[in-house]
Formats: structure tokens, sequence, C-alpha cells
């Protein structure tokens, strides 16, 4: 009596599974073109771009028992991509790198030089007119101008005339020192 397994030998599971694993891989790495163009519209440096479509790639390939065949692996990894793009994203902007924390240390000018600023820009606006200094005074403020010009007691057009003129004799009286 032959036994059932010679006639109809079972299917050896493993190797159907490795095979469709590699075709997936095969076709992961046919799409990686399509992720860096992805990528492109998060990033603009081919550096970051390539960092992203890596990160992606290998969190795919970590997560390949995760993915049903059948279902669009193209999707699939464009949602691995951006999920991976909005957690960098996020990390950075709670975790600042300390090259960019150095950066905006060193371009700070010394407080001597801007209390020596002030000092002129005050003096400056000493030399204004009264209705010129005010309309300046409330929009450098904050105040919108039709708050400003309802204060002012003009016309909108009349504020943002006399701001105008405010900040251009300012830049005669200052000189371009102020302007860095």
């Amino acid at each position: 009596m032959t036994s059932l397994s010679t006639i109809h030998p079972a299917p050896n599971w493993k190797k159907i599974a490795t095979k469709q694993e590699s075709a997936t891989e095969a076709e992961i790495v046919a799409l990686t073109p399509a992720l860096r163009a992805f990528a492109r519209r998060f990033l603009r440096s081919d550096d970051d771009i390539d960092d992203l479509v890596q990160e992606t790639l290998v969190k795919a390939l970590n997560s390949l028992h995760h993915y049903h065949p059948g279902t669009s692996l193209k999707s699939w990894l464009f949602t691995i991509l951006r999920n991976t793009f909005c957690t960098n994203y996020r990390r950075q902007k709670r975790e600042p790198v300390a090259m960019d924390v150095l950066l905006e240390h060193v371009s700070v000018a010394p407080t001597q030089e801007w209390a020596m600023r002030e000092r002129e820009l005050q003096k400056a606006l000493t030399l204004l007119s009264d209705d010129r200094r005010r309309a300046l005074v409330l929009v450098a403020a904050g105040t919108s101008y039709e708050d400003a010009a309802k204060i002012c007691g003009c016309r909108i057009g009349t504020l943002k005339s006399r701001v105008n003129r405010a900040r251009e004799s300012l830049l005669l009286l200052l000189g371009n020192h102020l302007i860095d």
C-alpha cells in the first residue's frame, strides 16, 4: 500500500512563502525610484531623500510579514514613507540638533550693540512729527491698521502713508546700519 504522501506530496509552505517574499522584495526594489520621487515632495536635499527612502525600505523589509499579498505594495510603501517622514519631522521639532542650537547662539549680536541701537532709534523717533511717530509706534506694536486709524482719527490710507513716511524718515536719520 502506498502512502498518501508519495502520491500527493505535501506542499512545502516554507518554500512557497520564501518565493512570495522574494517576489515582493524584488517588487520593492523596483519601486525604489517611485519612492524617491514621492520623498521629493517632502524634502529637497538628495541626501535627506536617500536617508528617508533607505529608512522606509528597512522598515518595509522588517515588516514584510505585515504586508498582505494582493494589496497595493506601492501604497503600502508610500504610507510607510509618509509616516516615517512625519515621525522624523516631529522628532526634529521636539529635539533640536546640537548644531541648530549652536547656530542660533552664534547669530545673536552683543547686548551692548542692541542697547546702543535702541538709544539711536529712540532719539530718531523724537525727531519725527507727532502724527507720524504715533502711527508708526501703533503699527509696530501690533495694532491693526484699521484700529490705529481709529485711534489717530484718520482714514486707513492716511495712516499707511504716515507709517511709510515715518519709516523713510527713520532710514534717513539712522542710515543703513540698523538694517542687518
